[in-house]
Parts: structure tokens; sequence; C-alpha cells
């Protein structure tokens, strides 16, 4: 695939090397959203509300903070599109609050408390390279994953720690592929270094804390190299400011030219491209689409959240690169994907692809850095670059108002998908954003384009694009923005 320099002056989201997604673009319904395998049977239900993802994520933190001890979790049911509430107290005027705010509610055995209490407990006593663990409040357990690679003594070792947590606390697996960066094998920005060629996936378009254009992508990626191109051996057009990696996964890269045009968009083939409008908390059930620069567009479930994955070291020999704090989802990726954008079918900047195991024919996990946690440690907003940095769009606290948060069309095939209807909720921050911390490592950049792994499961829901100006990428092969259009994600 040839690759085409993006204009100088107007930068869209650079996710290049997108596969056809077909003639047809229909938007679907979220269908295969609902993971509640009938959960809810046991649960106390009211006046539930009806809520697309957006709603039912800022639903869910004003509950959790109004529940404080008694909140254990909760989950997005995509199929009755109704927000899951676990408590751990049987007070009535507890259940009550959660009811009347329109949550379905459901009585469990471990508090959020425990679950962390646990997950302590893993940290000391089971940092393998090639294991992960996140909480799901679906199970109220932790969900434990070990890669291909724990075996023998260090299997062992993970077995015996799970089952010291005691019954009912934790679920152990395993997956097929192993854990690692997806730095390398794409086309979307490109950087040199003394080992060889590094390629990333840009994520997203954002304006930096002294107004310059910038954007956001994988920590891995900015730690491996300084300089990003848009085009292979091309000049550079934009340069890392801040770089965290292990113990979180996120790069703020800001463009060199001060008067860039960074639409906030990604750019989804095909003259296809979605309006991010917000950042967004992530919520397990909720549906989440994936663009990366290798394997193009891709969708699945939030599977778990505050995951914690032990990354085998690509610079320490023997060593672990631990990242905290991550989305885990069932969307796949593969090399060349890290630093791609994660977000919602509303325009919600959920993530930041930073690894897994799998690719996108097996199937596995992926991990994902919370774009919210990534703004916040940097000061960056969602928004348009350029020109003394006018525009940020609702990306940084309390913009809740901007649109995002409900936007016509997402499950109801009738309604247009660029009529956006605002945020249900006006007391809602679109920008809650949690901190991130201090690291420092490197991608490995010897990793060969058709080194692929990374993880899949897709159900082909359609992504809704609202009204839209400014080109896409140039790389993607179209360039042009939609208006109202929509578009299908490939399996």
């Amino acid at each position: 695939m040839s690759h085409k320099r993006m204009p100088k002056r107007k930068v869209a989201i650079a996710v290049g090397g997108v596969a056809a997604l077909g003639a047809a673009a229909i938007l679907l319904p979220n269908a295969n959203a609902s993971q509640d395998n009938g959960n809810q049977a046991a649960g106390v239900t009211g006046s539930t509300k009806t809520l697309k993802a957006t709603q039912a994520s800022n639903l869910a933190a004003q509950l959790e903070k109004a529940l404080g001890d008694a909140a254990a979790g909760a989950y997005y049911d995509g199929a009755k599109q109704q927000l899951v509430v676990n408590v751990v107290s049987g007070d009535n005027n507890v259940i009550a609050q959660a009811k009347k705010a329109g949550a379905v509610v459901r009585q469990v055995k471990n508090s959020t408390r425990a679950l962390k209490s646990a997950a302590g407990t893993l940290k000391t006593k089971a940092t393998i390279p090639g294991t992960s663990w996140a909480v799901d409040p679906r199970t109220n357990k932790i969900l434990v994953t070990a890669d291909s690679t724990v075996t023998g003594a260090k299997w062992n070792r993970l077995q015996s720690t799970v089952q010291s947590l005691g019954s009912g606390m934790a679920t152990l697996k395993k997956s097929a592929g192993s854990f690692k960066t997806f730095v390398s094998g794409g086309d979307a920005i490109f950087s040199q270094t003394q080992q060889g060629g590094v390629r990333c996936s840009l994520g997203f378009n954002v304006t930096a804390s002294d107004g310059s254009p910038a954007f956001l992508t994988a920590g891995h990626c900015g730690v491996a190299a300084k300089d990003w191109s848009d085009s292979q051996n091309g000049q550079p057009i934009a340069s890392v400011d801040q770089a965290k990696f292990p113990g979180n996964d996120f790069s703020l890269v800001k463009y060199t030219d001060a008067n860039t045009q960074a639409p906030s968009e990604v750019n989804t083939g095909n003259g296809q491209t979605v309006q991010i409008t917000q950042a967004a908390d992530a919520t397990v059930g909720e549906t989440v689409f994936r663009m990366g620069s290798t394997t193009g567009l891709h969708d699945g479930q939030v599977t778990g959240l505050d995951a914690t994955v032990n990354f085998a070291s690509e610079t320490n020999p023997g060593g672990t690169d631990t990242v905290n704090g991550l989305i885990q989802t069932n969307v796949c990726a593969e090399p060349g994907d890290s630093g791609g954008s994660l977000f919602t079918q509303d325009g919600g900047a959920v993530g930041l692809t930073s690894g897994g195991s799998g690719d996108c024919t097996s199937g596995g996990e992926t991990f994902f850095q919370p774009v919210t946690a990534a703004l916040q440690a940097t000061g960056a907003t969602l928004g348009n670059g350029g020109n003394g940095g006018n525009g940020g769009n609702g990306g940084n606290g309390g913009n809740a108002g901007n649109g995002a948060g409900d936007q016509s069309g997402a499950a109801d095939p009738s309604a247009s998908a660029g009529d956006q209807s605002g945020a249900a909720d006006p007391s809602a921050s679109a920008g809650d954003q949690s901190g991130a911390g201090d690291q420092s490592a490197s991608a490995d950049p010897s990793a060969s384009a058709g080194d692929q792994s990374g993880a899949g499961d897709q159900s082909g829901n359609g992504v809704g694009t609202g009204d839209q100006s400014g080109g896409g990428s140039d790389q993607s092969g179209a360039g042009s923005a939609t208006d109202g259009s929509s578009l299908t994600s490939t399996r």
C-alpha cells in the first residue's frame, strides 16, 4: 500500500492502512453488547432507565460516589440498555437510592475494598511476566489471565496465589497468545532509531496545556523514539513532549508546526470520520471501537477495568514492565496498532491501544490506556489544535453538555447519525479524570511489520458518524469528511 503525505497544515487522525470496509455502510444497533449471563435475575429492579453507554458511564460514576462502601462495581447491559450496579449492603435506603437513579441493583458478596485487597495480593505474590488481572463486575470477581509463556513453576505460583484469595474471589484462565506491546508493523506514524524503524498509530488529536496542537499515542511508542513522521522515511512533523511507560502507557506528542490544524476526529477509512467530542470513562459491557494502522476498524466489548498487565520487558532481559489502570477488552489488535484510538459510537475518546495477546484471526485480549488519565497527567484537552489552541471541545472537566453524551442514531437505525442531542445528565463531568504515574522504558523497534500478535473478537457493530468538518488522513486513501453517514467495522 502506498503511503501518502498528509497536508502539512491539516493533520487528521493518522490511521492509514485500513482494509476496505465494504461498499454498503449500514448503521447497526448495539448487538452482542450484553455480558449479563442472566445475573439480573438475582437483582432488584425498579423503574430502570434506558441509557446509552456514555450515559451509563456517567451514572455509574455518580452512584459509586453516592453509595460509598456499599458500591461494588457496575456494568452496562447493552441488550437492555441498562446500568447494573452491584451493592454489598442490604440497606433499603442504599438500594432505593440506586433504583431511583434508574439503575438495576444487584446484591453481591465481594466489596470493592475486598477486590482491591485481592489485587494487592496478586501484585505482591504473582507479578509474573505474561500475567494480568482486572475486576469483572459481572462476576463480582477478579479475572486473572496467564498467557502461553506462564508454565511450570510460574503457573504453579500463580495458581496457588489465586487459590489463597479464597473461594469466589478470583477466576484464573489461560490465554493462547503472549502479552506484548503492539509497536511496529503499522504505517500511520513513523520514526527512525539506531535499532531501526518504529511504527505506531496516532490516537487522538488534542490541544496541549500551552495551547499548541498535539496528539496522544502509546507511551511505549514515545519512549522508543522522539521524532515522528506521517510517512515512512519522511521529515518529522511532531516531537514527543511527555512519554510514560511502564506504570502507565501514554505519550503527548506536539506538532512541530504551531499552525497545524488537528481536527478532533478519528479517520475510520473509506472517507469516513467520527467526530470526537469528549473523553469518556469505560464501562464494563459497553461496545467500543478501535482504530489502528495495521488492522483498521474493529469492535468488541469492555470486559474489565483497572487492569494490571505484566509485560515481559523488551529492554531489560528477564525483567517485567508492569502497567496499571488499563481497560481490558475483547477487541482485537496487532503490531502497529499501538497508540490507536479506542472510542464509543457517540464520539467519546476512551483509550489508547497498549498491548495484549492473540491477533485479529484467533482472538485474545487487548488492553488500553484510559484517555481520561492521559489528559489529566499531561494537562492536554480534547479539541482542535493550532491557531493558539482554540477550540477545546469538552474533553477536560465539566463540559458534559457538549452533545457527546447522547447522540441519536447510536442504537436507532432510523435516526440521523449526525443528530446529537446532548448529554442526558448535565451534572456529569465529561472530563472526570484520574491521575497517572511515572514510567520509563522502551519498545522493541526491531519487530517486523509481519510479526502480528493482537487480540480479537468482533461483532461487526456499526459506528455512526456525526456532522464533521475537516479532512481525514491521506494514508487511509480517502481524506474527505462525511455528513451524517455511517459505517460498519470489519471482523
